[in-house]
């Protein structure tokens, strides 16, 4: 009901904008895709911070349902008896945090498993840089902004092939997995063998890529193209207002609409549109 009469919609993804849309039924031509901006220069790489003995994974996120922490869970019950030399370094809080520690707990794997709870954002980076891989197991995602940030650090990505995050970074940056444990675990090998044979971009390199990808004026000036078009556009009139709302499908959302428009023809009646301040250009 509320895209059926918007000017425009922004997606993150073209996956984003395949869903909206299909489901929400607007117009292809009134959906943009610009992805999400990181600024760079706060997510810098440090190598200095990573333990060499050991291959840490480093895992930020919200602890909840769609996160995957079923599988995350899974997979840290699978390789952590088999590679005495891994360890995992969680971020984050929610209603799944139980089940992260009843398997540290019940295996007994406090030397191996961290669990930072929640952090500010402006303490990931100190915590994303003691990582070599960087763990996503989201089962849906539209863009997913921790890997880029990730990826800014320095970290390989191993993350579940869902939503638009096939999209986010180029191949040679991130290892895709089926939303599964077997997949997952097989991702993860893959990357630390990688690590082993010396098969990695420079951190530095991930973070200029990063910088000329996803830098904050690039997406600002493409945000500020979809506005002054829009700018442009006049209003509609009730009726063509009201026959966008079929669309919806929900009928009784005309009634509400028809008494609001009248309500806002009273008030324009009783207070006068003469005699309210407009609101001052601040271009000029």
């Amino acid at each position: 009901m509320c895209l059926c009469e918007c000017d425009h919609c922004i997606c993150v993804s073209h996956t984003g904008k395949e869903n909206t849309v299909l489901r929400a039924k607007v117009r292809a031509h009134k959906v943009s895709v610009i992805p999400n901006a990181v600024d760079a220069y706060n997510f810098t790489p440090d190598p200095s911070k990573r333990d060499p003995n050991v291959i840490t994974i480093v895992i930020v996120s919200r602890l909840v349902y769609r996160k995957g922490v079923d599988l995350m869970a899974a997979v840290i019950a699978d390789m952590c008896p088999r590679y005495p030399k891994l360890r995992f370094i969680i971020a984050g809080d929610g209603p799944k945090m139980w089940l992260l520690q009843e398997v540290r707990e019940r295996k007994g794997f406090q030397h191996c498993v961290t669990l930072l709870g929640s952090l500010k954002h402006s303490q990931v980076r100190d915590t994303l840089v003691k990582g070599d891989i960087f763990l996503n197991t989201s089962l849906t995602e539209a863009y997913c902004m921790a890997i880029v940030e990730a990826a800014s650090c320095g970290l390989k990505v191993v993350s579940t092939k869902v939503g638009g995050i096939p999209e986010v970074l180029p191949e040679n940056m991130i290892y895709l997995t089926e939303p599964n444990i077997n997949s997952i675990v097989k991702g993860i090998e893959l990357a630390m063998d990688d690590l082993k044979k010396g098969h990695i971009l420079c951190p530095y390199e991930c973070n200029r890529m990063i910088r000329k990808m996803y830098n904050w004026m690039d997406i600002a000036r493409r945000t500020e193209i979809v506005y002054n078009k829009i700018l442009l556009n006049k209003n509609k009139p009730l009726g063509q207002q009201l026959r966008s709302y079929l669309t919806s499908g929900v009928w009784p959302f005309l009634l509400v609409i028809s008494l609001m428009y009248l309500l806002l023809q009273l008030a324009e009646r009783i207070y006068k549109r003469k005699h309210i301040d407009i609101a001052k250009d601040l271009k000029l």
